[in-house]
């Protein structure tokens, strides 16, 4: 058995030999890998053509179009003076409130108009059950003015504004 496993291995080493002399052709390894280095070369080199075309050809140059930015609006809430929600016994605190929506175009001023009281109604009850220390830190009045948007917003479904913004707050 083994001596059958020689000859088979003897007979595959004769058959991938290549015959040597003057006859002999000479073995392509090496030329093969020159081929496919300079195949290489020349993609790259190409590709850096390619892109040095788009440069300077005004591929790159072209500039998008500046997004249109429609004004914005402002509205004046009436001012807003509450007593702020305490501990029996204590001295009544108060807020002022001077309110500015922003809106995003000028026509919806008009359809706020005839919610207001409903809008001020909705401010006054969130507002009177503040106690002075939902106020403290700038993280008060953030959550304070999402709040005043998402009710705002509430009162004038389907339409949206963009911001409710303080001109004055006091806590007295």
């Amino acid at each position: 058995m083994a001596a059958k496993v020689k000859n088979a291995e003897a007979e595959a080493k004769d058959e991938t030999e290549e015959p040597e002399g003057e006859g002999a052709q000479p073995k392509r390894k090496l030329p093969l890998k020159l081929i496919a280095i300079a195949g290489a070369g020349l993609v790259v080199l190409a590709g850096g053509g390619f892109g040095a075309y788009a440069i300077f050809h005004g591929k790159v140059e072209e500039k998008p179009a500046a997004p249109v930015v429609k004004p914005v609006a402002f509205f004046d809430v009436p001012d807003v003076m509450v007593n702020l929600s305490g501990a029996t016994g204590e001295r009544a605190q108060y807020l002022k409130l001077k309110i500015v929506l922003e809106l995003p175009d000028q026509t919806m001023g008009a359809q706020i108009q005839p919610v207001m009281p409903r809008v001020m109604d909705a401010f006054q009850t969130y507002l009177r059950e503040l106690r002075p220390a939902d106020l403290d830190g700038s993280g008060g009045l953030y959550r304070m003015r999402d709040e005043l948007t998402r009710r705002i917003n509430a009162m004038i479904a389907p339409h949206r504004i963009n911001a409710v913004l303080f001109k004055e707050v006091v806590v007295q």
